[in-house]
């Protein structure tokens, strides 16, 4: 028997919102609802087995996969009526291991992804080659994303010290978009030039204070122009960063200082904005992929087969983004409501809605 691709998609769209952890989960969600609520996603003379909904769903394009539910994602995020003076889209990337999953040759796959750290939507992710890293991934990474966005003029991407590659700064700067990235000692030449710039004589550009769980943290930042070329050892660079993060814990005080380069110059980077910015890659790994392991159990998941591993990471990315579009601050909740409620979650996700970015 053949059934509609769409019909798929959209079981499986669901049943994950709904809490549903592996592709056995997503059938069983399925096979649970009544029959209206299967005729309604589509089903109208019966349900597939889960061999067939694996074996369709282990062969789809992930990175295509990912693209139309990025864009689906984004046609219902609110529009945020009044955006501050200085709004700017920030997107953060960063990778991660499927510690469970591998491909046939045995390797774990590894993912690179991209998030909208505004609206909380994975605009796009990308399997890493296995017998590479994460450094090649990137250029296809931001292919993806201009393809969801349209256009990446504007748009500042957050990276680790990884992704401070000549290379990217290059590839970044030729989309009119903008790379805010960490310097550690893979960059020796220029890790020394920022670390020997003279920060004693730069005054403090913006300082925050956060107490909680028996911890005081202090954040200070000090910016400074840079004239490229000839400044620092990396292209476009027009800011050097530092960021001083003190630490009381216990009574015991520690302190870490961390050195980055911005390419957006300082009438359009303030200190405040870089601290806020900065502070919001960790969204990527506190908001995503945290949750991707505690709540939908990833590390666990022993996918192995055809693409198995990106698809059903893109369907957790895509529930992830679709709570947080609609306030729910704690997923794990957000999924037992809507499992309880299916054919609630069933109008939401079929019916049509107004392109609102």
């Amino acid at each position: 028997m053949r059934y509609p691709l769409t019909a798929l998609l959209a079981v499986a769209v669901c049943a994950v919102m709904a809490g549903a952890s592996s592709f056995a989960a997503i059938t069983d969600w399925l096979h649970d609802l009544d029959e209206r609520a299967q005729e309604r996603l589509g089903f109208t003379a019966g349900v597939p087995v889960g061999s067939t909904v694996w074996r369709i769903l282990t062969r789809l394009d992930d990175t295509l996969l990912g693209t139309v539910l990025a864009g689906w994602l984004r046609t219902r995020a609110p529009v945020e009526v009044t955006r501050p003076r200085r709004y700017r889209t920030v997107i953060a990337i960063d990778g991660k291991t499927l510690r469970g999953a591998r491909t046939g040759g045995g390797r774990q796959v590894h993912l690179l992804s991209a998030l909208d750290t505004t609206t909380g939507i994975v605009l796009a992710q990308v399997t890493v080659d296995a017998k590479s890293n994460e450094i090649p991934a990137f250029a296809p990474l931001l292919d993806a994303v201009e393809q969801v966005l349209g256009t990446l003029a504007g748009v500042l991407f957050i990276a680790d010290a990884l992704h401070t590659q000549t290379g990217h700064a290059d590839e970044v700067t030729a989309r009119r978009a903008h790379l805010l990235v960490q310097v550690k000692a893979n960059q020796p030449t220029l890790f020394k030039q920022l670390k020997q710039l003279p920060w004693a004589q730069i005054p403090v550009g913006d300082r925050t204070r956060d107490r909680g769980h028996g911890r005081r943290e202090t954040r200070t930042v000090k910016a400074v122009t840079v004239a490229t070329p000839g400044g620092i050892a990396f292209p476009h660079a027009q800011q050097a960063v530092r960021i001083t993060r003190t630490r009381i814990v216990a009574g015991k005080t520690s302190r870490e200082t961390a050195y980055l380069t911005a390419s957006l110059p300082a009438g359009q980077a303030l200190p405040r904005d870089l601290q806020t910015w900065i502070r919001r890659h960790w969204h990527i790994e506190n908001k995503i992929h945290h949750v991707r392991d505690v709540t939908f159990r990833e590390d666990l998941h022993q996918a192995r087969t055809g693409t198995g591993p990106a698809v059903i990471a893109t369907l957790r990315n895509t529930a992830i983004g679709w709570h947080r579009t609609t306030g729910a601050t704690n997923i794990a909740r957000a999924t037992r409501h809507a499992n309880r409620r299916s054919h609630d979650l069933i109008t939401a996700v079929t019916s049509s809605y107004p392109t609102t970015q």
